[in-house]
């Protein structure tokens, strides 16, 4: 099932639940929300941001700091592999996943694919992040970036990920799902210990709504459902300003509709 279809038919299984206009859990207040929206703003990067893959879904923006980096690690590459092509062609070996598929969508020499989801612990057709990377034969002081838009799952593999492996991650391009479920308190419970654990040794210099799936207006505040990050290893310097200009001149829709851009003063509504 490709991305665009399984994103859809989690955003009609939340509008049939009654997800967007009640929470049957406590409510998690505005400013637990706004804190954690805040955290995320995109910074301006520290170098520029270059953009691999098509134009639609599955390209994604990330800082031109690739050299060096040994492998990448794309965890449900689906049917679209031209993020996976890009980084290939830079030298750069790639490690694919993804047991809803037979095999990799391309070919290619530095191409690897295991038909395997990832999961927060190994066990029948799930494999951990750490026990992924280790039976790779990657040397174990090698820089690697990690793409993953596994509908979903994200949460759980960065709750069970290692710190010397993110230590290890210089460059990390995620898709969150379900971000309007930020309102109901255990979903925000959990969620935000994921973020804060990534910016612990991260930050966010990208940030792009995915146009799938709509966004969440409440309390002011603009929650894409479904948006992708770019985070980059390290801290960020005072010279290192949130960025206002949305979007980014590399961005594209996800997918042909209704546009879908971040406020000049996200996470806040108006501008």
């Amino acid at each position: 099932m490709g991305r665009y279809l399984k994103s859809r038919i989690k955003h009609g299984l939340h509008k049939l639940l009654g997800y967007e206009e009640k929470y049957i859990t406590q409510r998690t207040s505005f400013e637990a929300v706004y804190g954690l929206l805040q955290s995320l703003r995109p910074l301006t990067p520290p170098a520029p941001l270059i953009r691999l893959g098509p134009r639609l879904d599955g390209g994604y923006l990330v800082p031109n700091q690739l050299d060096g980096v040994a492998a990448l690690f794309s965890p449900g590459v689906s049917t679209e592999a031209g993020f996976e092509m890009d980084c290939a062609s830079r030298g750069i070996d790639v490690f694919m996943a993804d047991w809803s598929v037979e095999e990799s969508p391309a070919s290619h020499p530095r191409f690897s694919f295991l038909k395997k989801y990832l999961g927060n612990s190994t066990y029948g057709t799930f494999i951990s992040l750490d026990e992924w990377v280790n039976s790779t034969g990657v040397p174990p002081s090698a820089d690697l970036m990690l793409q993953m838009d596994i509908e979903g799952a994200e949460y759980e593999v960065f709750h069970s990920c290692s710190d010397a492996l993110l230590r290890r991650l210089r460059i990390i391009v995620v898709e969150f799902h379900s971000l309007e479920l930020l309102w109901c308190e255990p979903f925000f419970q959990s969620a935000s210990r994921v973020f804060a654990k990534l910016l612990q040794t991260h930050y966010v210099v990208h940030a792009h709504p995915n146009n799938c799936c709509g966004v969440d207006t409440q309390q002011n505040l603009f929650i894409p459902r479904l948006m992708e990050f770019t985070f980059v290893r390290g801290t960020p310097t005072a010279a290192q300003i949130p960025v206002r200009e949305f979007p980014h001149p590399l961005d594209c829709d996800n997918l042909p509709g209704p546009p879908l851009s971040l406020p000049r003063n996200w996470p806040e509504r108006s501008n």
